[in-house]
């Protein structure tokens, strides 16, 4: 992701740790413990979180689980948006909001520095257009601080990503993408032509789960569950790609590693890469 900042090409994605629609306690706080604990037994050592996350409930789950850090562990957060009252996603992108978001993350983390931040510009899935340098100065200003060691952004458009590496240098982009949605192939590719990583968030297509016939059919003729095989999809994409699936439950977190490690062969490329159409 950075010369500095090495790390497993699967991932871990907190956002599942918390309540329903991410909102409130998890209903099993000893289970959310044993897969943040089994993320690590499994040597995966990229965990993608946000403190609007419950809010507030994953970051200090992740911290009771697993602080002290394993020196190894690279902990990626997110910034732009807070919780209502009602479980609503409200922007909080001004520079006091941004601040306020930035503590709240290293206090609930018990960090003194935060590895990576992404801002969060758009919507749920896709872009909104609008300039992104108020928000972006703001993160850059506290990585000069020393509250920030990487910027990235998450739910931008390729000319938003231009006005961010106007600003700072960006380590990473959050986009959504997967098998069945694939508009940013384009912005991949020249991403992994900067050397930028490109995280693709809801790769099992989030609230709404892939359900795919050929996606189906592939699997069950590799004997793996689908899922696996859209991940294997994934990091067979790009190198550039890194993967943060989710899960509550260690027996889906352990196929999802075991699923990564598949590797695809071409007919099962070519079949596959006609899902989007």
């Amino acid at each position: 992701m950075a010369p500095d900042v090495t790390l497993t090409r699967v991932g871990y994605g907190a956002m599942q740790l918390a309540g329903p629609h991410v909102f409130g306690p998890p209903a099993d706080h000893d289970q959310a413990i044993a897969v943040l604990r089994e993320v690590v037994a499994l040597g995966i050592t990229h965990i993608d979180t946000s403190d609007f996350y419950g809010p507030h409930v994953t970051n200090r789950i992740i911290k009771e689980a697993l602080h002290p850090y394993p020196e190894d562990l690279r902990i990626v957060t997110k910034v732009g948006a807070r919780r209502d009252a009602q479980g609503g996603w409200p922007t909080a992108r001004t520079p006091d909001e941004l601040r306020r978001a930035v503590h709240e993350n290293l206090e609930n983390l018990g960090l003194d520095k935060l590895d990576v931040v992404n801002l969060r510009v758009g919507g749920l899935d896709a872009p909104e257009p609008g300039s992104l340098a108020e928000p972006f100065g703001a993160l850059a200003e506290m990585a000069q601080e020393g509250l920030i060691d990487h910027l990235g952004v998450s739910t931008v458009s390729p000319e938003q990503i231009a006005e961010a590496q106007s600003i700072a240098p960006v380590v990473c982009v959050q986009n959504f993408y997967n098998i069945a949605h694939r508009v940013d192939d384009a912005l991949i590719d020249s991403l992994a032509q900067q050397g930028i990583a490109y995280v693709p968030y809801f790769p099992l297509g989030g609230f709404t789960p892939l359900q795919s016939d050929t996606l189906s059919a592939v699997a069950a003729e590799l004997h793996f569950p689908p899922m696996a095989v859209a991940l294997a999809w994934l990091l067979q994409r790009s190198p550039n790609i890194l993967l943060i699936p989710g899960t509550s439950s260690v027996a889906h977190l352990r196929d999802n590693v075991r699923g990564a490690a598949l590797t695809l062969p071409a007919d099962a490329l070519e079949t596959l890469d006609a899902i989007a159409g």
